[in-house]
């Protein structure tokens, strides 16, 4: 199969859905198939991987982001040449499969890795609620019809889809898959001493983009609280992002800056050391619709502490291998504090934790994806291919 996966962004920005675009291309080629990734960048991106096919795009500010209306000639007659596209992002990306692909009867499949409703609340608060609401349905609710099928990774985000969005097309649940190679090996941790922190210290590690709807400033004051109560727990932020100004101001407000520390961006490969070093693993975010990083920590042993809310209360079962709390600063710090010292129950909830992780195992996630591939190119064939669909072929020989 020729597999088109579309994305706004992809390298060199870092993010989960990167991070997954990119093990969901390399496990598809190794089962045989042709996988291309169309996206943007400007001209002095170079690739480290095959069949990164990038369009110019206009840098958004200074995000390091690069977008376009339309592909260039290359990309535009490579993509008519796909059996299937796989769209990661609905707004352009999603405009341009339904532009490009829909009329040539290539079946587009969607992957809603995104809380998009939550995201209006963060990105553009001086909107009221209705307004960013109501212009979200008015795009969001018509493209999911227009796909041939819309995968979520998790049972709740898909009931965030029936109920917020009205959603009566065709929708599978298929977890966002794992590599969890590197945590069947003995992984050495990286030194804790480069943070300052003792082997005696209990530390809480987040792992993730540091940015407004990963509701960061909620878990800096509940790790503030069990700080003022207890001396030897610790909290290491790992990633960057927009946000991470503002937090660094916190924790020196809080004159906690001895007991936090930021590493910035981190190597994805690098991520299972620091995982290994750490006893918690925390993520105060409503926004995920899967958390990747979480199943990340489950596979390294780590107990988790989430948010009750889609995504993340589909992978933690709480009282087993975590804990879930409300977004509620006295609820969160004080489940914090439970596993902050408790060893026993870290060190049950982290066994369990790893037996659970195994469900998200890449092979199994990939040949769940791959049925469905092959039944919407089957399916394809199929239809009727009318003289719309005849003159449009026809064109593209001249575009």
């Amino acid at each position: 199969m020729r597999i088109g996966m579309m994305a706004d962004i992809y390298k060199t920005q870092v993010s989960g859905v990167t991070n997954s675009i990119a093990l969901s291309k390399r496990w598809l080629e190794k089962e045989g198939h042709e996988v291309y990734i169309f996206t943007f960048g400007d001209d002095e991106v170079i690739d480290d991987e095959k069949n990164i096919i990038r369009t110019t795009g206009v840098p958004v500010e200074d995000t390091g982001i690069y977008l376009n209306l339309r592909y260039n000639k290359q990309a535009r007659r490579l993509l008519y040449s796909m059996d299937i596209t796989h769209v990661h992002h609905p707004f352009v990306s999603g405009s341009l499969a339904m532009r490009y692909c829909a009329p040539r009867n290539i079946p587009i499949v969607f992957t809603n890795h995104t809380r998009y409703d939550l995201l209006t609340q963060a990105y553009l608060p001086i909107l009221p609620e209705t307004i960013g609401d109501a212009a979200l349905k008015a795009y969001l609710s018509p493209f999911y019809r227009a796909c041939d099928l819309v995968i979520v990774p998790s049972p709740s985000m898909r009931q965030v889809l029936v109920d917020h969005f009205g959603l009566d097309s065709p929708v599978v649940v298929i977890p966002n898959g794992l590599d969890l190679t590197p945590y069947r090996t003995d992984i050495r941790p990286v030194d804790r001493a480069q943070f300052g922190y003792s082997t005696n210290d209990v530390i809480s590690i987040y792992v993730g983009r540091l940015s407004p709807e990963k509701n960061l400033s909620l878990l800096i004051r509940a790790f503030y609280g069990v700080a003022m109560t207890y001396d030897h727990v610790r909290l290491l932020v790992v990633g960057d992002g927009p946000e991470r100004e503002n937090l660094e101001a916190q924790v020196k407000y809080m004159n906690i800056g001895s007991k936090v520390f930021f590493t910035g961006m981190v190597d994805y490969k690098d991520i299972p050391v620091y995982l290994a070093a750490s006893d918690i693993f925390v993520t105060p975010s409503s926004a995920e619709t899967f958390g990747l990083s979480t199943v990340e920590a489950m596979a390294a042993g780590l107990p988790a502490l989430g948010m009750d809310a889609p995504g993340t209360a589909d992978i933690i079962e709480d009282g087993i291998t975590g804990l879930i709390a409300t977004n509620d600063l006295a609820v969160f710090t004080a489940k914090l504090v439970l596993l902050s010292t408790n060893h026993e129950l870290r060190r049950v909830m982290g066994k369990q934790a790893v037996q659970a992780s195994k469900k998200y195992d890449i092979q199994t996630t990939t040949a769940l994806l791959l049925q469905h591939y092959q039944q919407l190119v089957e399916k394809s064939k199929q239809r009727h291919k009318g003289a719309h669909y005849k003159l449009t072929r026809f064109l593209d020989r001249f575009k």
